[in-house]
């Protein structure tokens, strides 16, 4: 589980985050959705490390983020798995030479054991065989999809996710949602995933914390999500004439 408590984060005496508190659990994808601006990166940038909050506390299980030192921060990090917007792989790198990188910088593996830890994640995100090819060779839902594995290389306790489906058609986005659902179910990893596609959410959202001005101004899994009665919260959710008649339907 990670747990934030009252965090704030301003920049040049702006605030983007105002006295936020939330539980992301364990086992269940936990979203963040919002309008572009409203603080949904910022936040997940604090949880990385990528950012220092200015006020507050950040839980990670036991492990308070403010206290502990660079040496367990480091240990921490390990055990954090990152897929980013737009994929993020090395173009000079292999898919293999990829998901290999973290299990290299941050573990004492052979290449033995590297390389069957390699064929597992790549298996487990139905890209068995892809080792050898360039980042160029791939399609977008492949370059997720080759992002998850080297995400969950390191078998990581928390997976954060800055908008999985960005770029992707619906069929491939649906793909990368359930795949992203599986993982989080099959290895009780606590999952923040950062989104603005209501597809998703209706798809995968166990917990969701809407986030407007700042501050987390509803919360509730996806079927409460229909049903809310604030109006910011539906006129973001609700924007689309797909999902006003979904609403018109309840």
């Amino acid at each position: 589980m990670i747990e934030i408590r009252n965090i704030t984060k301003a920049f040049s005496g702006k605030n983007i985050l105002h006295d936020l508190s939330f539980k992301f659990e364990r086992g269940k994808t936990n979203l963040i959705i919002g309008e572009s601006g409203s603080g949904k990166t910022t936040l997940l940038k604090i949880l990385i490390g990528l950012y220092k909050h200015d006020k507050g506390t950040v839980l990670f299980d036991q492990t308070n983020l403010n206290n502990i030192n660079l040496k367990d921060q480091r240990i921490l990090r390990q055990e954090i798995g990152m897929l980013f917007q737009g994929g993020a792989l090395y173009d000079y790198m292999t898919v293999e030479e990829n998901i290999m990188f973290p299990l290299t910088m941050f573990t004492n593996k052979t290449e033995k054991e590297k390389k069957i830890r390699v064929d597992f994640c790549l298996e487990r995100v139905n890209l068995v065989g892809k080792n050898k090819l360039k980042t160029s060779e791939l399609s977008g839902g492949m370059i997720k999809r080759v992002a998850i594995a080297r995400a969950i290389a390191m078998k990581p306790k928390y997976l954060l996710c800055d908008e999985p489906n960005s770029g992707l058609d619906p069929r491939t986005a649906i793909l990368i949602d359930d795949l992203i659902r599986e993982i989080t179910k099959e290895y009780n990893i606590t999952t923040v995933v950062n989104t603005h596609d209501m597809n998703s959410v209706m798809q995968i959202g166990d917990k969701i914390a809407f986030i407007y001005n700042g501050k987390i101004w509803w919360s509730g899994d996806k079927e409460e999500l229909i049903n809310a009665n604030n109006k910011e919260l539906n006129d973001f959710v609700f924007a689309s004439k797909l999902f006003k008649r979904l609403k018109t339907k309840k």
